[in-house]
């Protein structure tokens, strides 16, 4: 993780722009979980990190939103692998630069000390003042016009991590359990890793509120995430609560798959659905787990009636699997295992271009590409399709006339994907391209 650091207004997110820009591959943008803070998942070189934009820190604030954001960006130091702080090279060295200085010297970590807005040719001028700070290389740039950019990305290079070759690790599914607060989550981790006598491995990088550990079943390796659960935000405490939650976002973020948890006794609430948003919004795989089934289980007509409130509050997870278990009983979870086999491998499904354009040419002999009104001209009489990733899986369908391709029309072409490949727990995200 790569966080850019800073006081306000010195130009981190036109850095993070600019470093996520054309030499520089987008993997896949998350959803910034507070309205201070961005990430992104990227590669540069082959090598990928992760790079996190942070609200302006300001050392010396010590109450209200501007501490907030300072507890923010303290959090960001804490969890990144590599510094950068930017600093503005038209202000020149303020007391504050100095002072979040102070805050990063006795820190182990890379630190990339960066002078922003340089765009004039009198660069030894504007960095001279800088070089107080005791640091040997100063990187001079213009995050605006992209000068310096590419010098301090090639700096950074040996710091990323080398992607690696171990199939394990490139096969493990990597699973969050998230839900509401004090819905079983510990209790199904603590089941799972009890049940199957494996090893617990405390992964590094991880924090008091995310836990992470290893479970093996049948010779095959699982990265489970217990969360703190996600309140809904008028509930959050602004301090280590709220930590904890951005935590939780930031693993769904890095999981293959989200185990929702649900409470049976409760119901469907409107923060399950916000959370189930979060984990598609993510491109992660999915399936619902209600829990605490046991306290219902007499009721014949209790499993339809819980169906049909899922059906009705989570119209977006239709191709989802749904479990119903008692985390408290190790019994239960018989089909835990088996289910993220199945969706982790729907996540990870490539279909051959042949057989894709095999079906699609079936699906145009019966419903032909939409023409919309307006434009009798413009008819697209054939089409061409391929998967462009995995992970989730992404179908890049190509036309002669893009705009005529409705949301209506994507939609039908996913669920014939579905009825034709499984898919059962993954999103399915579909492009389209001029031909």
């Amino acid at each position: 993780m790569v966080a850019i650091i800073g006081r306000p207004n010195v130009g981190k997110s036109t850095l993070f722009n600019r470093m996520l820009g054309k030499r520089t591959a987008i993997v896949d943008d998350v959803p910034g979980v507070t309205r201070d803070r961005n990430y992104a998942d990227a590669t540069y070189r082959n090598r990928p990190f992760r790079l996190v934009d942070t609200g302006g820190l300001d050392p010396s604030a010590s109450e209200g939103m501007l501490a907030l954001i300072k507890r923010q960006s303290e959090l960001a130091i804490a969890e990144a692998d590599i510094l950068i702080l930017l600093m503005d090279g038209r202000t020149g060295l303020t007391t504050p630069d100095q002072e979040v200085v102070r805050l990063l010297r006795g820190t182990p970590k890379p630190l990339f000390v960066v002078v922003n807005k340089i765009d004039t040719p009198k660069v030894d001028a504007l960095v001279a003042d800088f070089y107080q700070l005791g640091t040997e290389t100063l990187y001079p740039i213009s995050a605006e016009h992209g000068i310096g950019v590419s010098e301090l990305l090639d700096a950074l290079y040996p710091f990323l991590p080398v992607p690696t070759e171990n199939p394990e690790q490139t096969t493990m599914p990597r699973i969050a359990v998230v839900g509401r607060p004090n819905v079983g989550k510990s209790t199904l981790v603590n089941a799972v890793l009890g049940e199957d006598r494996v090893v617990v491995s405390d992964v590094p990088g991880t924090t008091r509120d995310s836990i992470d550990s290893i479970a093996l079943h049948q010779g095959r390796r699982y990265l489970f995430t217990d969360t703190a659960g996600i309140r809904r935000r008028g509930k959050i405490d602004r301090g280590i609560e709220g930590y904890s939650v951005v935590r939780s976002h930031l693993a769904i973020g890095r999981s293959d798959l989200g185990i929702l948890l649900l409470d049976a006794t409760e119901g469907v609430t409107e923060q399950d659905t916000k959370i189930a948003g979060i984990i598609i919004k993510q491109g992660r795989a999915c399936f619902l787990l209600v829990n605490k089934w046991d306290l219902r289980e007499g009721d014949s007509e209790a499993r339809q009636e819980v169906e049909q409130e899922l059906h009705r509050r989570f119209p977006f997870l239709t191709w989802a699997p749904v479990l119903f278990v008692s985390a408290a009983n190790p019994d239960s979870l018989g089909q835990l295992f088996p289910t993220i086999d199945r969706v982790f491998g729907a996540f990870s499904k490539r279909i051959p271009t042949g057989a894709l354009n095999k079906l699609l040419q079936e699906i145009l002999a019966t419903h032909p590409l939409p023409v919309r009104k307006g434009k009798p001209t413009k008819i697209t009489k054939s089409a061409f399709m391929t998967q462009v990733a995995t992970q989730p899986p992404v179908f890049a369908l190509f036309v002669g006339h893009p705009d005529n391709i409705t949301p209506a029309y994507l939609r039908f072409l996913e669920n014939r994907l579905r009825e034709e490949y499984g898919f059962e727990g993954t999103p399915i995200r579909m492009l389209v391209r001029k031909k």
